[in-house]
């Protein structure tokens, strides 16, 4: 596409921030499930659910700009990109408050004591938002390259 902006749909830029958002989303969960222990609190089956929602958006995002990238641009329509745009927005906002309570919480149980989280446990619980911050940075990023595109089309 002729002018487009780096980071939109169909570009190499949105592959990338795709790709690096699916594997942070998938980092964040497998972190997060090493334990069974996280079912005790609801931030953390929160940031579960969250990331469970957000790898499948994100792993249909690459394939569509890798087929774009590799093979054929995509025709991208104005709906189509608005609800692109909408879904990133909707995930990345809980992606955040997933990450930001999970953070909180495996904060406050590492100073509260090692009765309720051991240390290795808790920092487990830490890496995982940590990844879930990245991820939220890339999809919000995304996100803000394709509503750049919108008013183009």
């Amino acid at each position: 596409m002729e002018g487009q902006v780096p980071g939109a749909m169909g570009s190499s830029g949105s592959l990338v921030l795709r790709f690096g958002q699916t594997c942070f989303s998938c980092a964040s969960l497998l972190f997060m499930c090493l334990d069974i222990e996280f079912y005790s609190y609801t931030t953390f089956c929160f940031l579960v659910t969250v990331m469970g929602l957000v790898i499948p958006w994100s792993l249909v995002l690459v394939l569509a700009d890798a087929y774009s990238v590799f093979f054929k641009s995509l025709d991208l329509q104005r709906r189509n990109l608005l609800m692109i745009i909408i879904g990133d927005l909707v995930l990345s906002f809980l992606s955040l408050a997933a990450a930001s309570s999970t953070a909180s919480v495996a904060d406050l149980l590492l100073d509260v004591g090692k009765s309720f989280c051991p240390e290795k446990l808790c920092s487990r619980y830490q890496l995982s938002a940590a990844m879930a911050f990245l991820s939220w940075f890339l999809s919000f990023s995304s996100s803000l390259f394709n509503l750049w595109l919108l008013p183009a089309l």
